[in-house]
């Protein structure tokens, strides 16, 4: 019988590993415009300063999930902080140089990949069954907490200490992180063996069987993070020097614009979970989720600047916070909470990494190719109806299979 207590600890912890990878992925886009200015980076390379990540976690995180459920957490954790470090140190080092700065972002990608797998599941995994929807919601916050940190530091950065100020505090908050997981380790406080064959309970993992129709939810499940993530990655990388450049906003007030969305997810992600816990359908929350984000795609050569411009930028973090929230979700909701689940969010994972790869790229080049933001629209409001119809199939999966927010109130 599952336990009806979450274990503080290990969900406190594994959010903070979640929120500091995103913090150290999402350091880059508000002061992109600043970098591209002072060092003359190439616009696609710039791109890539972000889509680096997607492609250590396409490496990774597949192998990561099958080798934390059987071999641990402590070790990969220590590891992944401090791949942070060193790839920070390169990129304070030698920020002229595009090819040190791109090697410097694969370290902290090899290093995201690790913490990206192993939050979440600490987090969810210390949550009991009555917690665990809002702790999904805390933990599809990860990347706007991260975001929104890093945004709140940049002005403070150009006032002061210049956009390095960013790298240097991914490097304390790493070495803090680094110091509490040793403690925890050493002292047993939190158990990060993550050994099979234990019954569930928070803070422990077992290891269920996953059948064929569950891969294939999954399987369907990491197809739409790709095509959300595509779009998403694509939109958060590029939306400041969007508004630089369009809209004519000086890099400070971009940042502004840009933390918008932020904000409006992460609210919209506590009440996703709310939502899950009264015991709404996953599958239909994530659909309405996707269909709303393609409204603001296909509408923005219709919206300007001015209110209707933050209405957008509403909307937009809106659905941004309903689809992570329920994405996050599925691995817990088809497979459970045991030792499978580790292996789920290693498949979830590697479809989210894959559009981070594509998406910020795709946008860039289609910039070069045309010269102007125009072709955006269409381009990423396709990608997210696609996205839309998949969750659609997903959703009646989920339904056909009994799988929902139901699984979480009934301890499943």
């Amino acid at each position: 019988m599952p336990s009806t207590r979450s274990n503080m600890t290990a969900i406190v912890f594994g959010l903070g590993l979640a929120y500091l990878a995103a913090y150290q992925q999402f350091k880059l886009p508000p002061v992109l415009p600043v970098l591209l200015e002072s060092y003359r980076y190439d616009r696609t390379l710039a791109g890539g300063l972000m889509s680096v990540y997607a492609i250590a976690g396409l490496v990774l995180s597949w192998a990561l999930g099958r080798a934390l459920s059987r071999r641990g957490l402590a070790g990969p954790i220590l590891a992944g902080l401090v791949l942070m470090i060193i790839g920070s140190i390169l990129i304070l080092a030698m920020p002229a140089n595009q090819i040190a700065v791109l090697a410097g972002r694969a370290l902290e990608g090899a290093g995201f990949a690790v913490l990206a797998i192993a939050g979440p599941v600490l987090a969810n995994a210390g949550a009991s069954a009555r917690h665990l929807p809002i702790v999904v919601g805390l933990t599809a916050s990860w990347i706007p907490a991260g975001q929104l940190a890093a945004t709140a530091l940049a002005p403070v950065a150009f006032a002061w200490a210049g956009w390095q100020l960013l790298w240097i505090v991914a490097i304390a908050a790493s070495l803090a992180m680094a110091l509490w997981t040793w403690i925890l380790h050493r002292r047993g406080a939190l158990d990060l063996s993550i050994a099979g064959g234990r019954t569930a309970s928070p803070g422990s993992i077992a290891d269920p069987h996953v059948d064929t129709r569950q891969r294939r939810c999954l399987a369907l499940a990491a197809a739409v993070f790709t095509l959300w993530s595509c779009q998403y990655f694509a939109y958060m990388t590029w939306l400041p020097q969007y508004l630089v450049e369009a809209h004519g906003l000086p890099p400070t007030l971009a940042v502004v614009g840009y933390v918008i969305p932020v904000i409006v997810l992460i609210l919209t992600n506590l009440a996703v979970g709310l939502v899950l816990r009264a015991g709404v359908p996953l599958g239909p929350v994530l659909f309405v989720g996707l269909v709303s984000q393609a409204a603001v795609w296909w509408s923005i050569p219709l919206v300007g600047g001015g209110m209707a411009g933050v209405a957008s930028l509403v909307v937009y973090g809106i659905g941004a916070g309903i689809c992570p929230t329920c994405l996050f979700a599925m691995p817990s909701v088809i497979v459970g909470p045991g030792g499978a689940a580790v292996r789920a969010f290693g498949v979830i994972m590697t479809g989210r990494n894959l559009g981070v790869l594509v998406g910020p790229v795709l946008l860039a080049q289609a910039f070069k190719v045309t010269g102007g933001w125009d072709i955006s629209a269409p381009i990423f409001g396709t990608v997210t109806v696609l996205a839309a119809g998949l969750g659609l199939w997903l959703a009646l999966w989920l339904g056909g299979l009994g799988y929902g927010a139901r699984s979480y109130t009934k301890g499943r």
